[in-house]
């Protein structure tokens, strides 16, 4: 089929047809997961619906990998690099001191969970600039290369991208760009009044192709105008870690409700002893593994069997993997591992 060509590939199968509705969209929104935020890409390790553990060695995840320890400080970052015995040792030191000194009680009531600065969002907002330029050019150049039509999908019918978490667009912006065909539509929803008015002041916001609007992910009810099981890809990419435990099964029931059978849910966020947990100072652990920053911000720091067991609930788990990646100061011959945990959570059809 031509890049032009919009003609609909009919199937019998419903599964089959999702399968391939899917296919270049998953693949496109991946890539934006993977810079999303504009944190790393490359996957080292994964797990199958089973539950059992796969290693990957490389290729288009990410490829420079560390084979001499004496070689370490050539680069300025590693992929798939296993943290060595003087990385466990602190890890182990600072958890331990997180455990010691933890928030004070006095200090534990906040009225909002996020709190967003100009500063915030001007950081945001270069990191998206960053993706729809340099970072995500190999997403444009594939799109050019072939066809975006969504196959099974007749002229009416809508392919709809939820984003939990848009912050300032990082992923809708480089979708709505990269995907043309217009039977797509993106909705954005964050926890936040500032970041949505962010999108929607945005100059590619249009209202024919997305939707931005404040939702809760932790919230009992759904968000207003967004049909039950309405969407067919779902992106959750470091906002998962900002819910309290207690909010996790209310919000995996919300990501249920609203995509449809045979619909995907992209996951990305922190794994556990990634640096950004270990950096952290007295006074800022809530409960275990679960922290406030300066900002009134809120993030937890997860293990992929965490991840089985939250999510296997409700959804097929086709990929739980962990990102690896070793960055060095080459200057300080300083090592800083860097941990994040990547996954795919089906609906099932029945």
């Amino acid at each position: 089929m031509s890049k032009a060509d919009n003609s609909i590939i009919p199937t019998a199968d419903p599964q089959q047809a999702e399968a391939v509705r899917q296919k270049k969209t998953t693949s496109s929104v991946a890539k934006v997961t993977h810079h999303h935020s504009n944190e790393s890409e490359g996957v080292s390790g994964g797990s199958f619906s089973d539950g059992s553990m796969s290693v990957f060695t490389g290729g288009a995840f990410g490829g420079r990998m560390l084979s001499s320890d004496c070689d370490v400080f050539e680069h300025n970052a590693w992929d798939h690099v296993e943290p060595d015995a003087d990385h466990y040792q602190y890890a182990e030191q600072q958890i331990r001191l997180h455990q010691e000194h933890p928030v004070p009680e006095e200090d534990r009531e906040f009225s909002e969970l996020f709190s967003w600065t100009d500063d915030r969002y001007s950081a945001d907002k270069v990191a998206s600039s960053e993706i729809q330029n340099a970072e995500y050019e190999e997403t444009k150049k594939s799109s050019e290369s072939s066809d975006s039509e969504f196959y099974d999908v007749s002229p009416n019918t809508k392919f709809c991208i939820m984003e939990v978490g848009c912050g300032a667009g990082n992923a809708v912006f480089p979708l709505l760009a990269d995907i043309r065909d217009p039977r797509l539509f993106v909705y954005a929803c964050d926890y936040s009044k500032t970041a949505v008015d962010v999108v929607k002041a945005n100059d590619a916001y249009d209202e024919n192709r997305c939707k931005a609007f404040v939702w809760d992910l932790s919230s009992t009810e759904l968000p207003e105008g967004v049909e039950p099981a309405s969407v067919d890809i779902m992106l959750m990419v470091f906002v998962f870690s900002a819910l309290h435990p207690d909010q996790w099964d209310q919000a995996v029931e919300n990501a249920y409700r609203l995509l449809k059978p045979g619909g995907i849910l992209l996951f990305r966020d922190y794994g556990r002893n990634d640096l950004t947990q270990l950096r952290f100072k007295k006074s800022r652990l809530l409960d275990n593994n679960f922290y406030i920053r300066g900002d009134g911000t809120r993030v937890y720091f997860f293990t992929n069997e965490q991840l089985q067991t939250i999510f296997c609930k409700k959804f097929v788990v086709e990929q739980n993997a962990i990102d690896r990646r070793l960055l060095v100061n080459r200057k300080r011959e300083l090592k800083m591992y860097r941990v994040w945990l990547q996954a795919k959570f089906r609906k099932p059809f029945a």
